[in-house]
């Protein structure tokens, strides 16, 4: 990345307006809870069977949405299960929210919420020194391995802490989806080489199979619109075009050239289409529900 631009994960408040403006404009927490009501009861029902507690843990929570469907489900297909619930969020605002949800949400007194303010890295880093060994039967690292330094060697840790029948669920954009696409083209100009930031689930395979590690797969389709990025001052255009590069006030500090580049490439068919007048990008995900270690 060039050194005048800067990630906008350095500017959390800035981070957190693209954020909301990215789940507003996209079809994302949709095609997540299609998943979690259609496909994840049946991987919830295999890691309880026969268990009267279950240990859990969620790696870059957010603020709680997406965990609190998860757990509905699981306590439709286990209701007299009791849950240890490891909260990993390194964002003071986004735990703050996911507490606030969790104090407003009737009969959760079946979890106990554990909340670790740390990265994924520093989580694992104090899970190595206190030589913790309790074993996990469902973990999700949803959208966050774009912010550690080796995806590969984070879900290895991960699956390490996995039980005998444990899951760890991993949701990423898809190697086929527009991001897919910009990555592959702009990764040296855009890509923060602090951490791994423009990776997919094409990379996460690729590593899998190299270690022949088994894991199911299963692509959801998504969907944003991206349309103000194109009009020059737009403020929620540049807003998304911060959240589509991670570059912060990409429109002001990125080199002409590359601006221009990203546009043009965020207009073709490899990235998006035109419906109704609208730009409408490719945001596919995929979800690898990954098994422990063997």
């Amino acid at each position: 990345m060039s050194c005048a631009m800067r990630s906008l994960v350095e500017d959390d408040d800035r981070y957190l307006k693209s954020f909301q403006l990215f789940l507003e404009r996209s079809s994302e927490h949709k095609c997540m809870q299609d998943f979690i009501h259609g496909t994840l009861p049946d991987i919830l029902a295999s890691i309880g069977e026969g268990k009267a507690h279950l240990n859990m843990m969620g790696v870059g929570s957010g603020a709680g949405e997406i965990d609190l469907e998860m757990f509905s489900q699981l306590h439709l297909k286990h209701p007299a299960v009791t849950v240890d619930n490891q909260v990993v969020e390194p964002s003071a605002q986004q735990l703050h929210l996911y507490k606030v949800l969790v104090s407003q949400k009737p009969n959760l007194d079946y979890i106990k919420f554990t909340w670790n303010k740390m990265t994924a890295t520093e989580f694992e880093k104090h899970w190595r020194e206190n030589h913790l060994t309790k074993k996990m039967d469902f973990i999700h690292m949803i959208q966050m391995l774009y912010y550690v330094k080796d995806p590969g060697a984070t879900v290895t840790f991960y699956q390490s802490l996995l039980d005998r029948n444990g899951k760890l669920l991993v949701i990423l954009v898809s190697d086929e989806s527009g991001w897919g696409k910009l990555w592959r083209t702009f990764r040296t100009q855009l890509c923060n080489t602090e951490i791994s930031q423009c990776v997919t689930t094409g990379d996460i395979k690729a590593y899998l199979d190299s270690k022949t590690t088994s894991y199911q797969s299963y692509k959801l389709p998504s969907q944003m619109d991206i349309t103000e990025c194109f009009t020059e001052g737009d403020q929620r255009g540049e807003l998304l075009l911060d959240f589509l590069t991670e570059v912060l006030d990409f429109s002001s500090t990125a080199p002409p050239e590359l601006k221009r580049g990203v546009l043009d490439l965020l207009m073709t068919p490899d990235c998006s289409k035109e419906v109704d007048g609208r730009v409408i990008f490719n945001n596919t995900l995929e979800v690898l529900v990954v098994d422990p270690l063997q």
